[in-house]
């Protein structure tokens, strides 16, 4: 367990050897489901995986949910575990935390790796889309999925299937992911996910053009979200690689390992945008 400085324990675990990669999950409101990036890693890589406040394995009911207090958690995540720099691996809405992290600690980040975020322009550019390709994605579940309850295991495995490039281990890959299954945290979920609407999308932008830390986009090629999404980032990032997997959706390590150990290994120097 990692405390906090507001003396919130957080549950946390590390695996392999190497240099150090901390994992962010995402959500908001869910919890690390990175045991296969982990086991997958862990030749290369030191991996240090935990659960967000409030959400999974970590202590529950301990707000406040916002983004400062997310980054904060994160600084005493690398602090418990005794790192000076790391390579920071965020995916989804753990894919922003991890950006963040890296506009305030950029010292602290040897490499950002942004995998299947949203990018950081306003989410009316690309959210509308988003929802008519997910219900659409659901298929013959969308019945099933509107009885359900927010929060549901089912609701949520049939939610997580359409994630999946490939419909055919859309629901077991999705089953994998809520098993076990330690509930959605949906005042997390609704806290942080207004703080990212709110954000200025100007002001992160400038913050962005001025991150020297080489950072690696990856994307899976079919995922839901609009990947136009995140040209806004790759164009402001100073030092940014773009690494699209084909025929991968929002897990793109379930769906293509090789390509995303590839991308996530390459230790290679990204060089500044122009060079």
């Amino acid at each position: 367990m990692i405390r906090t400085d507001d003396g919130i324990r957080l549950w946390a675990g590390r695996t392999g050897s190497g240099p150090a990669l901390v994992l962010c999950h995402g959500g908001p409101g869910l919890w690390d489901m990175f045991g296969q990036v982990a086991a997958g890693l862990s030749d290369v890589y030191a991996v240090h995986r935990w659960d967000q406040r409030g959400c999974g394995r970590s202590e529950g009911g301990a707000g406040p949910y916002t983004v400062e207090r997310a980054v904060a958690d994160l600084e005493a995540v690398r602090r418990g575990f005794g790192l000076d720099r790391m390579v920071l691996l965020g995916h989804s809405w753990g894919a922003y935390l991890a950006l963040r992290y890296a506009l305030d600690h950029p010292g602290r980040v040897d490499r950002l790796l942004y995998v299947s975020g949203v990018g950081i322009g306003p989410e009316d550019a690309w959210r509308p889309p988003f929802v008519d390709r997910f219900l659409h994605a659901l298929g013959p579940h969308r019945d099933r999925w509107e009885e359900l309850a927010p929060g549901d295991r089912e609701r949520c495995v049939l939610q997580w299937s359409a994630d999946f490039a490939d419909p055919d281990r859309a629901l077991r890959e999705a089953a994998r992911m809520a098993t076990p299954f330690f509930g959605v945290n949906t005042e997390s979920n609704g806290l942080l996910s207004a703080a990212m609407r709110a954000e200025d999308p100007a002001a992160l932008h400038a913050r962005c053009a001025r991150l020297d830390v080489d950072t690696v986009i990856v994307d899976g090629e079919l995922d839901l979200r609009p990947r136009s999404a995140v040209d806004s980032l790759e164009r402001a990032l100073p030092r940014v690689r773009r690494v699209t997997l084909k025929g991968a959706g929002h897990m793109p390590w379930a769906e293509d390992w090789e390509g995303f150990r590839a991308a996530v290994t390459d230790t290679s120097r990204v060089p500044p945008t122009g060079e």
